[in-house]
């Protein structure tokens, strides 16, 4: 006999969701509240004499009441956008001593009673206010029983609600969109204006709805400020007052039309206005998987697997329609002179087609340097001359630099397209031009069909390429890029990598790509920087890196241990944990006794044995296996013993499977003297 059929909800049947949703304790009170809310309103229409609502609304005191009360909100609005949005900007933006007063005195007309702001504004413009005789004897202006002063009592009271909603969003705006823009060549106001400003018009128009609202419903400030007049200064508010005297039924049926009012307002808000950070929705599956639902309608485009490799050469900012791909610039045109000073401290040159690395641990100050360079960071200065031109007190968009942050900073409301052109639009390249050459950048990183698409459309992967073609597509005299290729996957990268080296065999400027892969070091730069602690402790060609690392960081990077320690007599090592290790000399001079040195032994030199070893090796210690990693073809054994540091080995799966090797084996390690790298540091 069958048992009754159970739902698989957590939670489900009567009562589920009470128990393992909102607690009985919290559900009743919050009932009551839902009700003490709702009441009033349920009042207003349980009393509304329908068949006379028509007629109430039509009389000629209440349409000249409601024509002034749009009249004034509409005012009102606009001298709240034109002296909130800076006010918000500055309150978000800018750092400046006594902030939390200006933002109290921001907040101060929301929780100051209307009739106390009425008087205030009298005192500060009426007749014998503060600057009342000023603004009469200046400009005629009379503002107390007059409909400037009701603007003015209902700006005073309603702007607070649109600065702290464009405050809020402000804030939660990514700063890196604004100063990609800037560096692509886009000025403050270009940015403001097509970053900016889109990124804020949710929350800028929930701002406004909410100020106009709150314009339209106002009372206490008007009637204490601008009085009571017929046709100058009494609103609708004004009006449900007076009509209570008089006719009761009327003024509950005005009261609700300004009760469908406020309730359109917010429903048609859907709570926008309580979000506050704009909302940069992101969908980033792993590169190569299915892009999400277009919802603007877009055909479903996957990346392609061999993306073309059409061949174009970037224009020069100014170029126009016909002019064709602008020349690489000149020797010397683009060469890097900088001095960092600050957190990052050290000289950095760089002859114009050059490529460097810069590589580090975390907190090395890689990001810091690129922020540096293009003038975006207190926490370190560079004086900087491009081609002989010192750019260091030139804002970011005339430097000529592009930036590709870590994170991309696609501009969100624009696709992939629009994006790839913004630099070249920037420097005043004509719009079909702009976007013949951002298309062709696009196809040449492999991401063309999904030139219409928009970042949140695109998956993690793809918009790193968008990112990059747009950064390329500018072509700067300066490129700095805070690892391009993190977000792609193998097969991708290699392909982006090999286009990228291919650009840049022709770049005419210098390049800076922060990275912590050692193939891209290795396969893309001239040069490899290597920072620590904001030093510069190695710059050098990746081959000399490579043979000689001076960091521990960059040793293990590369796949080798390293070890640091003190030169002992006789070729030997004393190591920073303890113990000796034999070398053999070596290329160039070897360090003095009592020099810190850098032993760096490569995995492949590290022969392991069930037993110890007798012959040539010099250096044999006993250990514990502690971990077995796959590395292609090929198992990286670590190998823990108390003589010396953990010591990676690299052996075929038939030379562990022969030894038996598992964690907990016990084996002895073996590396011959002439297997030892000695680095001076």
């Amino acid at each position: 006999m069958r048992g009754p059929v159970r739902s698989g909800r957590p939670g489900a049947g009567a009562g589920g969701a009470v128990r393992r949703g909102v607690p009985a304790g919290l559900l009743v009170p919050a009932l009551v509240g839902v009700a003490f809310l709702l009441l009033p309103l349920v009042g207003v229409l349980a009393r509304t004499d329908w068949p006379s609502l028509l007629h109430h609304l039509t009389t000629p005191q209440v349409t000249q009441a409601l024509r002034l009360s749009l009249v004034v909100s509409g005012w009102a609005l606009l001298l709240s956008l034109l002296m909130g949005v800076p006010l918000a900007w500055l309150l978000a933006r800018v750092p400046f001593p006594g902030k939390a007063l200006v933002r109290s005195l921001v907040l101060l007309p929301m929780v100051l009673p209307p009739t106390v702001g009425g008087v205030a504004l009298l005192l500060a413009f009426g007749r014998r206010g503060v600057l009342g005789p000023w603004l009469e004897s200046t400009f005629g202006l009379t503002l107390p029983f007059h409909t400037a002063g009701a603007v003015v009592a209902a700006a005073f009271v309603a702007m607070p609600f649109l600065v702290i909603s464009l405050e809020g969003a402000l804030a939660g705006l990514r700063p890196s969109l604004e100063e990609t823009a800037a560096s692509l060549g886009a000025g403050p106001l270009r940015v403001f204006a097509t970053v900016t400003l889109p990124l804020l018009a949710p929350a800028l128009a929930a701002g406004a709805a909410l100020t106009w609202a709150r314009a339209l419903g106002e009372f206490g400030a008007t009637i204490t400020f601008a009085g009571n007049l017929p046709g100058a200064t009494q609103t609708l508010p004004l009006q449900v007052y007076l009509l209570l005297q008089d006719s009761p039924e009327a003024a509950t049926s005005v009261s609700l039309l300004l009760l469908v009012i406020a309730m359109a307002v917010l429903v048609a808000l859907r709570g926008r206005w309580t979000g506050g950070a704009v909302r940069e929705a992101r969908v980033t599956p792993p590169e190569g998987a299915a892009a999400p639902a277009d919802p603007a309608g877009f055909a479903e485009l996957g990346a392609p697997e061999e993306g073309p490799t059409l061949e174009v050469s970037p224009i020069r900012p100014g170029a126009g329609v016909g002019a064709g791909p602008a020349p690489a610039p000149a020797a010397g045109e683009s060469d890097l002179r900088a001095e960092l000073t600050g957190y990052t401290h050290f000289p950095l040159t760089a002859p114009a087609g050059t490529t460097i690395a810069v590589v580090g641990p975390n907190g090395a100050g890689k990001t810091t340097l690129l922020r540096a360079l293009l003038g975006l960071t207190p926490r370190a200065h560079a004086e900087v001359l491009l081609g002989g031109r010192d750019v260091t007190r030139l804002p970011t968009h005339r430097r000529e630099v592009a930036w590709v942050p870590q994170d991309g900073a696609l501009f969100p409301h624009l696709s992939a397209l629009a994006n790839t052109a913004y630099g070249l639009r920037a420097r005043g390249v004509p719009r079909a031009e702009a976007r013949r050459q951002a298309r062709e950048w696009l196809v040449r990183l492999g991401v063309g069909e999904l030139a219409g698409r928009r970042p949140a459309q695109l998956s993690g992967g793809q918009a790193q390429r968008v990112a990059l073609a747009r950064a390329l597509a500018a072509r700067p005299r300066l490129l700095l890029l805070d690892e391009p290729l993190a977000a792609l996957d193998q097969t991708t990268r290699a392909r982006v990598r090999h286009t990228l080296r291919r650009h840049l065999a022709g770049f005419g400027g210098v390049c800076l790509i922060v990275t912590h892969d050692p193939v891209e070091a290795v396969s893309l730069a001239d040069r490899v920087l290597v920072l620590e602690g904001g030093e510069a402790v190695q710059d050098a060609p990746p081959a000399e890196v490579t043979r000689h690392p001076r960091s521990p960081w960059v040793a293990r990077m590369l796949g080798g241990n390293a070890w640091e320690g003190t030169a002992g007599p006789g070729g030997t090592v004393e190591l920073a944990g303890g113990g000796p290790l034999t070398t053999a000399p070596g290329e160039g001079t070897p360090p003095g006794p009592g020099s810190p040195v850098l032993a760096v032994i490569a995995p492949e030199a590290v022969s392991l044995h069930l037993a110890r070893p007798e012959g040539s090796p010099r250096n044999v210690w006993a250990g514990t296996v502690r971990e077995l990693t796959a590395v292609g073809s090929r198992l990286r054994v670590l190998v823990t013993s108390p003589e010396v540091p953990p010591l990676v080995a690299e052996i075929t799966p038939a030379a562990a499977a022969d030894l038996g090797l598992t964690d907990g084996t016990r084996v002895w390690t073996a590396v011959k003297a002439t297997e030892v790298t000695v680095v001076g540091l």
